[in-house]
């Protein structure tokens, strides 16, 4: 599989630290000392789930390498909705207008991004499509509740989408070489650590150590593991971009690699935990400054938990 291209999409509001300050006494050094975090980005009240995923999607075709009409599958990723029912994935195709193709819609909290991208592999396999849209988007502070001092400070929103076809079309594709996911709800604290209940107070956390535990287990492992599998080794890889939910566990997690800082890609600092998109964007954002040959492995974690990781080559 290849990557075409990829794009993001941030919303324009930026909230800083100081705002916690004011509402909940949490000063900017603590949750920087914490989290990594400075700002964030926050989306409007006119924007959601859905419009952010449309931006991003709108920003993609700006450099897409073929006709839309010739995308033939269409998978959406989040696990904070505008609607349930009209999912993120249908909300694309209605804007785009490529009718009668395959639209899904899933969640695997934050690594839902490289189980969409394996619902495509799938599909490519099955003889089903050759074309895929893959869009991950997250409005966090829909959901988030801000006086929480836990977790409240955390959230930030944003998009990201990537075109992804079974064979090459450009000689700038990025090379999907292998994807290995999984789920840990056998894990520690798992399916209590984290959780969105739609109809309870929205994002609670009351066992952050035990997240922080176990996406510092889980995200080398699968790392070493992806690489393995294609015959390399931590010495063949150039850039590792983590799941963005907290500074401190992608320090730990190069650090049990036994990678240098230069190495790690990370957005955490001034766009927040931007949920399952925040690889992407970190991806899209980067994307200019990657050079022919090399490795790159995005690896997440979620609640629930679930993990993961992806060998992409330049």
């Amino acid at each position: 599989m290849y990557i075409n291209t990829v794009s993001h999409y941030l919303p324009s509001e930026v909230i800083g630290n100081e705002y916690f300050t004011n509402i909940n006494n949490l000063s900017h050094e603590w949750i920087v000392e914490r989290t990594g975090i400075s700002e964030r980005r926050k989306a409007s009240a006119e924007e959601n789930t859905s419009t952010m995923a449309i931006k991003a999607v709108e920003s993609l075709l700006e450099s897409i390498p073929y006709s839309k009409n010739e995308i033939d599958l269409i998978i959406g990723a989040t696990y904070t909705p505008y609607d349930t029912i009209v999912t993120l994935a249908h909300a694309v195709q209605h804007q785009l207008q490529i009718p009668d193709i395959p639209v899904v819609s899933i969640s695997s909290a934050c690594s839902s991004l490289l189980n969409a991208i394996e619902i495509v592999e799938g599909y490519f396999a099955l003889g089903k499509a050759s074309k895929a849209l893959v869009v991950v988007s997250d409005h966090n502070t829909a959901y988030y509740n801000e006086m929480d001092t836990v977790s409240g400070h955390l959230w930030g929103d944003g998009a990201s989408a990537l075109l992804i076809s079974k064979e090459r079309q450009t000689d700038s594709d990025m090379h999907i070489k292998k994807i290995i996911t999984g789920g840990a709800a056998t894990s520690g604290k798992a399916i209590e650590a984290v959780v969105l209940r739609p109809n309870d107070r929205g994002v609670i956390m009351p066992f952050g150590r035990d997240v922080f535990q176990n996406a510092c287990v889980y995200m080398p492992k699968v790392s070493q593991q992806v690489l393995h599998a294609c015959g390399l080794s931590i010495d063949d890889l150039d850039y590792l971009i983590p799941h963005q939910a907290n500074h401190r566990i992608s320090l730990n997690v190069i650090n049990t690699l036994g990678i240098p800082v230069e190495k790690l890609i990370s957005n955490i600092q001034y766009l927040g935990n931007t949920g399952c998109a925040g690889c992407a964007i970190a991806l899209s954002e980067n994307k200019e400054k990657f050079k022919k040959g090399e490795n790159i492995v995005i690896t997440v974690f979620g609640g629930g938990y679930s993990y993961g990781a992806m060998l992409i080559t330049i």
